[in-house]
């Protein structure tokens, strides 16, 4: 297998709807255990290469290995090996914490005799435990973030996608969010593979960064190396992503973004 060296491998990836290449041509690798980023504004591309690799979407072309394991012809293996956080809401807020670990464990067929063990581990990692009977729509956007991360967890994936995972959080909980993000990767070797339009959050916790405009990506390196490259001194990762695009990433998002972020925070309430 030619991608043995890293735990992503995507080459030539093609997603076309009808005319429009939403993914065109890309290719990329991630290595094991590193956080990488896909930074990019509203419309890159970024959500559709996410849901071809954890195969909710076909490629048109191209290919793409996930931990040794092809997302067309095994599907099913990839799937077993991942955990998936969406941008939108993943937990229901008519039950409670406990009971959404649950529905989650048993979805992922996790053996009856270790789900109990399983939630009591992820709650107290998740610092939930004293809520794990209060019901989800009571939470803050924070807590309901960090129990999305639980669900996604709970069967010790290889690799953890997350699409946008702080959106509409405030800082405080978006450093709670990361820190038992980065913890994970601590604990169980997670790779963790997430997007975004938010530059200080890229500089503070990627390894890597690919970045992504129109549907290609444009370059990839570290923080360091991309900043380099612009030749510029005191250059920031802004500066950089203008150099490779010739845009401005607006950290703040669309209004599109803004009302989609509000609307979720009154579903917590």
């Amino acid at each position: 297998m030619p991608y043995t060296d890293n735990i992503i491998a995507v080459k030539n990836l093609v997603k076309r709807f009808g005319d429009f290449a939403a993914v065109n041509d890309i290719s990329f690798n991630v290595k094991e255990k590193d956080i990488f980023a896909f930074l990019g504004p509203n419309g890159a591309g970024k959500t559709t290469t996410i849901k071809m690799l954890i195969t909710l979407l076909s490629p048109t072309s191209g290919s793409g290995i996930v931990d040794g394991r092809d997302i067309v012809h095994d599907a099913s293996g990839v799937r077993r090996v991942i955990g998936y956080v969406p941008q939108m809401i993943s937990v229901d807020g008519t039950l409670t914490a406990y009971e959404n670990l649950m529905l989650m464990a048993r979805l992922y067929d996790i053996p009856s005799r270790q789900r109990k063990a399983r939630i009591s581990e992820m709650l107290a990692f998740l610092k939930l435990e004293d809520h794990s009977q209060s019901l989800v729509r009571m939470f803050s956007g924070g807590m309901i973030r960090k129990l999305e991360v639980g669900q996604a967890m709970l069967h010790h994936p290889r690799v953890l996608f997350l699409d946008e995972p702080t959106t509409g959080l405030d800082p405080v909980a978006k450093q709670s969010v990361w820190e038992h993000l980065q913890e994970l990767r601590s604990r169980f070797g997670t790779t963790i593979f997430f997007s975004t339009h938010n530059m200080e959050e890229v500089s503070d916790v990627a390894d890597q960064i690919a970045i992504m405009n129109a549907g290609k990506i444009v370059v990839t390196g570290t923080v360091a190396q991309l900043i380099e490259k612009t030749g510029k001194q005191d250059a920031t990762l802004e500066d950089a992503f203008i150099f490779f695009t010739g845009d401005i990433l607006q950290e703040t998002g669309s209004f599109r973004d803004i009302k989609r972020a509000r609307q979720r925070e009154n579903r917590l309430r």
